[in-house]
């Protein structure tokens, strides 16, 4: 899509780590007055999936869409227990303070986005007026699925190969093939144009970036084994997404724990959510939303039936006025 508005792009330091972001361009009064919306991208994206939403709400808000630590422009540290889900809870908490230092955000999140958002909105509650997810599991329904639902785990079994001594040449082989043809699969055909690929070609060809982006799966909370047979699948200790963990908590064993490990995170929050959700999700099954209200009793949800994991892209306009009417609820 092509942005109408002026865009400044940025970089801030948090942790000695360097994150890029876009920033709508205005003047320093009229920042001041404005709330803020930061939207957090997902795999295997960059600040420009949002940019439907840059366009819609800049005029009346000051919208901020950072790369996320991995991705594009920001850095991409090598050590994979940064990209423990506790360890970015807490940094891109501290992103967040730096951006609004004196009044809450409204956060928008879509998948890895919305990994880290949801956990963010429990435990750093003060910092987010209001919560968006689009196709984005949460933590305690997608661990439960995992754990017992055959259909979420073979969703989910691509992640072995990402995590895989060949997943790197994986993604990158045949001018990045299987990220543009087999990862990004849309129920609109016209949405990831030649054009928009061949950006995106640019985003995954940064130094480090095709590294960076498995990072975030090497150090997933929540990993079942492939599904060889009907036996119950063993996954990570959920109880890793406990914020007390540092960097250096991340085990450095395989991904793949017991059983006996398993607990669901027990992750609740009281910020006023809104779910958005493509029902065509190729990779999370609908059972994620069963008792969603469990862990988040403030929540609305709006499906969209006709619509894959990438509802942001697929259904802009509507997607634009879902958040502006529950924003201004």
């Amino acid at each position: 899509m092509r942005l109408n508005m002026k865009l400044e792009h940025k970089n801030i330091l948090v942790d000695n780590v360097n994150i890029h972001y876009v920033e709508s361009e205005q003047s320093t009064d009229e920042t001041a007055l404005r709330p803020t919306i930061i939207f957090l991208h997902g795999f295997p994206e960059y600040w420009g999936t949002w940019s439907a939403q840059l366009n819609f709400f800049s005029p009346y808000y000051r919208v901020i869409a950072p790369d996320l630590p991995g991705y594009n422009l920001s850095d991409k540290p090598d050590d994979v227990s940064f990209y423990a889900v506790p360890n970015l809870i807490g940094f891109m908490a501290k992103f967040i303070a730096a951006i609004s230092p004196t009044q809450p955000v409204i956060l928008v999140a879509h998948d890895w986005g919305g990994a880290i958002a949801w956990p963010l909105a429990a435990f750093h509650a003060q910092l987010i007026s209001k919560l968006i997810i689009v196709n984005a599991a949460h933590p305690s329904t997608f661990t439960r699925e995992m754990m017992n639902n055959p259909l979420q785990r073979k969703k989910s079994a691509y992640i072995h190969q990402l995590i895989s001594a060949s997943g790197e040449s994986l993604l990158t082989q045949d001018d990045y093939r299987y990220l543009s043809e087999d990862i990004m699969v849309s129920t609109n055909p016209s949405v990831f144009t030649a054009d928009v690929k061949a950006r995106y070609k640019q985003v995954w060809g940064q130094q480090g970036a095709i590294n960076g982006m498995l990072q975030y799966y090497r150090a997933m909370p929540q990993l079942a084994e492939n599904d060889t047979d009907n036996q119950r699948c063993k996954v990570t200790a959920a109880s890793s997404l406990d914020t007390s963990a540092t960097q250096n908590d991340t085990t450095k064993s395989s991904p793949v724990k017991q059983a006996s490990q398993l607990k669901v995170p027990n992750i609740r929050i009281n910020v006023p959510t809104l779910i958005l959700w493509g029902e065509q999700d190729l990779a999370f099954v609908n059972e994620n939303l069963d008792d969603i209200h469990h862990y988040v009793p403030n929540c609305i949800i709006k499906r969209f039936q006709d619509t894959s994991h990438w509802l942001q892209h697929e259904r802009p306009d509507e997607v634009n006025v879902a958040i502006n009417n529950f924003i201004n609820d």
